[in-house]
């Protein structure tokens, strides 16, 4: 195999690797949740009184003494001291997708030059980081710049390990001093209290008396690559922007299909445990991993968890995928497109809603059409993605998720509900005014004696539909692999609160016009489905023919890039819909869209800047060197009267001709900044920086395919997917 000095060095470290010694597992009784102080630990740490007080606070949302604040921070603090542990940190979560920490030691010294340990339950329920260093949309600046951090007791604090040390983290809110949200988790608190109260508004009119707080669940699914470090410290563009933005497609990619489900390379299996291992210790629930489609490709998927500590568990994990990967020689990457040609990483959230006493109420049993609870809670979320679906697509716009979506790993832009065929006969019948009846989905019986038969699901598995029901739950599969939950689940928990809430009235009219509860129940779901039946769609959400009919016949929305979806943001529903559940204020919002259209731009912006740098340092040498050898081959050869084809010496001075105009065209567009709002920025990125990026790739590329392989200074797509 040929190559540049680098790559083939690169090459010769992999090949004599040896991998990581990682510690024989131990049993997950001994090591699950063990780094945790949750409810298990704090009972054994605390007086009964003090548990009882805060066991009541983090089941119930009931506010917590300041007595019983310093009693739990002082067992915390000898709990962790007894783990090694000397810092602790308030960690917390601010609109960049990842999260933050300022470490404090528990250290203070005495007039007599003694150093002694404290930790009070002021300590642990403040912080004060700066507040105009985070993105926060215009609320915080230089000269105004204080913000808090405060104790989040729902979501237990733990000690992350590492190889400097032990720290205690403590899983915070993030405020500006005038109280602003200026992280994820504020909000999606919010939304639960909202669900929570608009959830018990339907279920009360039901005739239910014993309701226990309702609350959403997520499991997330996470997608991810892993690319050799030898070979992702050659490429500053997967260093910098998380994405290859030069790289001819090899010859072999994804088109077996061979890789999905496959045998998982050894080395990947032993940073899998390892990783493992770690997230059991955190008490992290990862239940599920396996190969991908895409070659270097992979997937993690933790158990349900309550949306709050499942989005604190989901940031961790990341944290922790992209430290055990690097030291495994491995770089994690995120993005949702770092390979063009190829799957890119989705992180599909399965959101569902229940309590203690009804349960999972999006289950719909054997008989859905029986189960009246779960068709208003399924009906209020059909209505939830038809009235507020250009919302759901801001919550997951970027300009990374912008490349996979629509793409044939992921759905399209157009957000529709599937239902399944059971379901959606019957919401069906529902909207015309039948009796509602549910056809059972049959035995699945392959006539082989040996092969016991089983009941099968009662609808098929739709993975062209962004938003699809799976039986017990929602999956929201147009998330991206580097987002937080947070966002999507605020917007889908508000949404459906608004939706719960409107199903409420409806159906308290209905009963007091003197209907009976079930055909109450049916009255308001079939105004329900006659409004926002449209969105219900189960055929595939790829052809040509329902992109057409979903906007000319169903008035849906096609929103194909951020640029187009984020002044969702600013949209006078999208305003109504979160003050009057009191997520969102409206400046909180609107920090909310400055935030990310200006993430958008910059992403884009350095992304750009990449483009120009590598295709004029590194690309272009490498191209005129080798043209430089062929014209000296070429000409020697026509001394001794040998005359030779010039066809590839002329393709490839063309192409890099063109690919250097394309380079003098995009600088000259960089250099543009009078635009009128940030909206026109925005499209001006999309529409006339992103195609030009392109340009510059295309000629890029198709240098690749001729230029000498000992020339090409980065490493290439087959040896950054196949070798490790």
């Amino acid at each position: 195999m040929s190559g540049n000095s680098a790559r083939v060095q690169a090459i010769q470290n992999i090949t004599n690797h040896k991998p990581v010694a990682v510690e024989k597992p131990e049993t997950l009784s001994k090591i699950w949740a063990c780094d945790v102080f949750n409810l298990a630990t704090m009972e054994q740490c605390l007086s009964k009184n003090a548990f009882k007080a805060i066991k009541k606070t983090v089941t119930t949302g009931a506010p917590l003494e300041p007595a019983t604040a310093d009693i739990v921070a002082a067992a915390m603090k000898e709990w962790a001291q007894q783990k090694g542990v000397k810092f602790f940190s308030h960690i917390f979560y601010p609109m960049t997708n990842l999260t933050a920490e300022k470490h404090d030691g528990f250290i203070i010294t005495t007039p007599e030059g003694h150093a002694i340990t404290e930790f009070t339950g002021s300590l642990l329920i403040k912080g004060e980081p700066d507040g105009s260093s985070f993105p926060n949309g215009s609320i915080r600046m230089t000269n105004a710049a204080r913000g808090y951090t405060a104790w989040d007791p729902t979501s237990p604090p733990y000690i992350m390990q590492t190889d400097n040390g032990a720290t205690l983290m403590i899983p915070s809110v993030f405020m500006s001093w005038t109280g602003e949200a200026l992280d994820k988790k504020i909000p999606l608190l919010r939304s639960n209290r909202a669900l929570n109260k608009a959830g018990r508004r339907v279920l009360e009119l039901m005739g239910e008396t014993d309701i226990a707080p309702i609350a959403a669940s997520c499991g997330a699914e996470q997608e991810y690559f892993l690319v050799d470090a030898n070979f992702a410290n050659q490429r500053p563009d997967l260093l910098f922007a998380g994405r290859t933005l030069f790289g001819a497609p090899p010859a072999k990619g994804q088109q077996f299909d061979d890789h999905y489900f496959g045998a998982i390379p050894a080395r990947v299996q032993v940073f899998m445990q390892d990783l493992e291992d770690k997230l059991y210790r955190l008490g992290i629930p990862a239940k599920t991993h396996h190969n991908e489609v895409a070659p270097g490709q992979f997937e993690i998927a933790p158990y349900y968890e309550s949306a709050n500590i499942a989005a604190d568990h989901q940031q961790l994990m990341m944290t922790l995928m992209k430290a055990t990967a690097k030291k495994h020689g491995f770089l994690c990457l995120l993005h949702e497109k770092p390979f063009a040609g190829v799957n890119g990483s989705g992180k599909h959230v399965n959101w569902s809603v229940g309590n203690a006493t009804q349960g999972n109420l999006l289950d719909p049993g054997k008989t859905p059409h029986d189960n009246l609870n779960f068709l208003l809670f399924c009906g209020a979320v059909i209505r939830g993605v038809h009235k507020f679906g250009p919302l759901l697509r801001a919550a997951i716009a970027s300009a990374a998720n912008d490349h996979r979506l629509g793409a044939n790993e992921a759905p399209p832009a157009i957000l529709s509900v599937y239902l399944g065929d059971q379901l959606e006969r019957v919401y069906a019948d529902i909207q015309a005014g039948k009796i509602a009846t549910s056809k059972k989905s049959g035995v699945m019986d392959l006539g082989l004696s040996e092969i016991l038969t089983f009941e099968r699901d009662p609808g098929d598995r739709n993975r062209t539909s962004p938003f699809a029901f799976t039986g017990n739950r929602f999956e929201f599969r147009a998330v991206g692999a580097s987002q937080s939950v947070s966002g999507p689940l605020v917007t889908m928990n508000t949404m459906l609160a608004d939706s719960l809430d409107w199903v409420a009235d409806k159906l308290e009219a209905a009963i007091k016009g003197g209907l009976e509860r079930p055909a109450a129940v049916i009255a308001v779901l079939k105004e329900l489905m006659e409004l926002h039946g449209n969105v219900v769609f189960g055929g595939d959400g790829y052809s040509s023919e329902w992109h057409q009919a979903a906007v000319d016949e169903r008035g849906l929305k096609n929103i194909p890039n951020t640029a187009d979806a984020l002044p969702a943001l600013r949209e006078q529903s999208v305003k109504e819909l979160f003050e009057k559940t009191g997520v969102l204020s409206p400046v909180e919002l609107e920090s909310r869209f400055e935030v990310y259209a200006e993430q958008y731009i910059l992403s884009i912006e350095v992304e750009a800047k990449l483009v120009v740098d590598i295709a004029k340092t590194q690309l272009y040498p490498a191209a005129t060197k080798y043209l430089a050898e062929l014209s000296s081959t070429v000409n020697g050869l026509s001394s001794l009267g040998i005359k030779l084809d010039n066809t590839t010496a002329s393709l490839i001075a063309d192409k890099t001709n063109g690919m250097m105009a394309a380079v003098s065209k995009l600088s000259a567009a960089l250099t543009q900044h009078d635009f009128d709002s940030i909206e026109a920025h925005m499209q001006f990125c999309a529409k006339d920086i992103r195609p030009l990026m392109d340009e510059v790739r295309a000629y890029a590329d198709a240098l690749e395919m001729e230029v000498a392989d000992e020339h090409w200074p980065l490493p290439k797509y087959f040896e950054m997917l196949f070798i490790r």
